[in-house]
């Protein structure tokens, strides 16, 4: 099953997708789209994972780190599919990271690594975009250049757990424009999926809707504003947004 939130006439609903892609509400509804909002899938914790696929640490000229490298990300970087995400003003380095999610379904805490994956409810695309001017130092990313408004695109739907199989042989690309920029596989993550739900649990608890994006491999490019994104994880999703610039998003709110 696929589940997804949605703002439809200015209320917020659960809704599943159907065999057609079309969101279906919980009253059995079929809205087609451009008729509603996609929001944010889940509204949990977010972990996210710096430096987790060894191609990317290459790319970056950094070593592949021994214990994961992670840093929370509050709500406000969220955004929906088919959204928005704005672009700073005088900034050189903007690049998209496309991502596994990895949606906790239950409470887990201490949980060890042979029962980590029957706490995976399911998992989404995410798009954790970075403003790599202010990066001073890859292992501890800083306010401004992971944690802006609309930053952090996330979704269309979360897709259940059972329905994949193997998270862990998936292909990831990101086009823009509708040219291929970027192409790995989670074979090549440094920690997988059951480590770092045992590993997280280890350190607080984790409950329902949690998110841990599990990081991008190598093949970044900078994007600029009027730039149409799209990340995509194998038989997870494929997401989409566009860029625009800071004056553009001011003007919106």
């Amino acid at each position: 099953m696929k589940r997804a939130r949605i703002l439809f006439n200015e209320e917020t609903l659960n809704v599943t997708i159907n065999n057609d892609g079309k969101v279906v509400t919980e009253k059995g509804t079929v809205l087609e789209e451009g008729s509603f909002t996609w929001l944010p899938p889940c509204e949990g914790k977010a972990f996210v994972l710096a430096i987790n696929y060894a191609d990317h640490a290459a790319e970056l000229s950094f070593k592949a780190p021994d214990e994961p490298l992670v840093f929370l990300k509050s709500s406000n970087t969220l955004i929906g599919h088919n959204q928005k995400t704005y672009q700073p003003d005088n900034i050189d380095f903007m690049h998209y990271e496309c991502e596994l999610v990895v949606v906790i379904g239950k409470e887990a805490k201490n949980v060890s690594l042979e029962s980590a994956m029957d706490y995976v409810g399911g998992y989404t695309v995410g798009n954790d975009y970075a403003i790599r001017d202010y990066l001073e130092n890859y292992y501890r990313p800083n306010l401004r250049v992971k944690s802006r408004d609309t930053c952090t695109p996330i979704g269309p739907y979360i897709i259940d757990a059972a329905e994949i199989p193997d998270p862990h042989n998936l292909a990831i690309r990101t086009y823009i424009n509708g040219e291929l920029k970027q192409e790995g596989s989670t074979k090549d993550l440094i920690f997988n999926v059951p480590y770092l739900v045992s590993y997280l649990s280890n350190i607080m608890t984790l409950t329902p809707g949690d998110m841990i994006f599990t990081g991008t491999p190598e093949g970044l490019a900078h994007v600029y504003p009027g730039d149409e994104v799209i990340v995509e994880v194998e038989g997870v999703g494929r997401l989409k947004n566009t860029i625009i610039s800071e004056t553009d998003y001011l003007n919106s709110l």
